[in-house]
């Protein structure tokens, strides 16, 4: 099951009772105190861990505690400190203050440890209150309590690439035909439930990561359909691609303004992302159709079809846009897609080309 976000109540460990104890041997007259300290107890941290990908490990509103120091013992001999508790949490999770809502930990790269509480000291023994006027202590300290804090995990996928759009348009086909990720794919809308994760290969030593989320509907910043509760997974991705459907009963400007709107709704700074959109399921339109939809839906957004190049080799009997060099030099408009293209997923037509220039992208924006 996909979770991500839980409630925790997360408490470090208590210090260890200091010992009451007198030296008694043989020959040694009034031997004087020697109770140990009580040792201290664990701490909290954080670990991220990219073998995690999900909060479903942990229950809701459950309890996480370190352990408690040990007691001091007799010949000054001091507690066994209490096992630090780590716990792990996948890439893009941030722990977040129950009552004031501050972020706290942002934990983004793998191997990353922050300490969150501090285990209670433990009391010292007795041996530290001997004086010349008190020289038989029998009294130590107790341990220092550990600190309780209540949090939430809130899990926000990292990926370069997200796909956005209606129900029923593509984007789970498009995942699991570019990357390693297999989602449910059937002809009814909100298939996708949930987020997934792939990973674009590119070449050998070169990829990137997309991230698909259930449909959009309008309304959605306002909690219908699935709402905003998984629109904060593409939150920190720095490209969108939107999904438009070339056969969708919704007209393709429609499409795309309604989708803008939500995504500028719920983020203005995800709004100001660098973009791309794919026109998806040209193989169930007529050629000259799709060329004649494409140029009116690209006449709209103020831009001009380009002729096809080798560096994309995008299809030449179909109508497309993408920036040129020239642009490419200047750094790709914000305001503008970085391409338009009409794809199909089920025939792979304009997938390979799609892939390097969403590759080209994530380059630029890599910096």
């Amino acid at each position: 099951m996909f979770t991500d976000s839980v409630e925790l109540t997360v408490s470090s460990g208590k210090g260890g009772q200091g010992c009451v104890a007198f030296r008694r041997e043989k020959f040694v007259l009034n031997g004087g105190p020697n109770g140990g300290d009580g040792g201290k107890g664990g701490d909290i941290w954080f670990r991220c861990d990219n073998n995690t990908h999900t909060l479903s490990h942990f229950q809701r509103k459950m309890h996480i505690k370190a352990d408690n120091g040990k007691p001091g013992e007799g010949s000054n001999m001091t507690g066994k400190s209490g096992a630090k508790k780590v716990i792990t949490v996948p890439p893009g999770t941030q722990v977040i203050d129950s009552e004031s809502g501050e972020v706290l930990f942002d934990m983004l790269k793998d191997g990353q440890e922050e300490k969150f509480l501090e285990g209670g000291k433990g009391g010292l023994g007795n041996t530290h209150f001997k004086s010349p006027t008190n020289q038989r202590p029998t009294y130590a300290q107790p341990g220092e309590k550990g600190e309780t804090r209540s949090i939430k995990l809130d899990l926000k996928l990292i990926a370069d690439v997200g796909l956005v759009g209606f129900p029923n348009v593509g984007k789970s086909t498009l995942i699991s035909t570019l990357s390693n990720a297999k989602p449910e794919i059937a002809n009814y809308e909100f298939t996708t439930l949930t987020p997934k994760l792939g990973q674009v290969n590119i070449g050998d030593y070169e990829s990137f990561v997309m991230a698909d989320i259930p449909g959009i509907i309008g309304g959605a910043h306002e909690g219908k359909g699935l709402g905003i509760q998984f629109l904060r997974h593409i939150e920190r991705t720095k490209i969108l691609l939107y999904m438009v459907d070339l056969a969708n009963y919704r007209e393709l400007k429609e499409q795309i303004e309604v989708l803008q709107e939500e995504i500028a709704s719920f983020s203005q700074v995800l709004a100001k992302s660098k973009y791309a959109i794919a026109l998806t399921r040209c193989d169930v339109i007529a050629p000259d159709e799709i060329n004649e939809l494409v140029n009116s839906f690209l006449s709209l957004l103020d831009l001009k079809p380009k002729e096809a190049s080798k560096e994309f080799a995008f299809d030449e009997s179909l109508s497309f846009f993408i920036q040129d060099a020239a642009e490419e030099e200047l750094g790709y408009e914000r305001e503008k897609p970085y391409f338009v293209v009409p794809i199909s997923s089920a025939t792979h037509k304009n997938i390979e080309p799609l892939k390097n220039a969403l590759f080209n992208l994530v380059k630029s924006d890599r910096g």
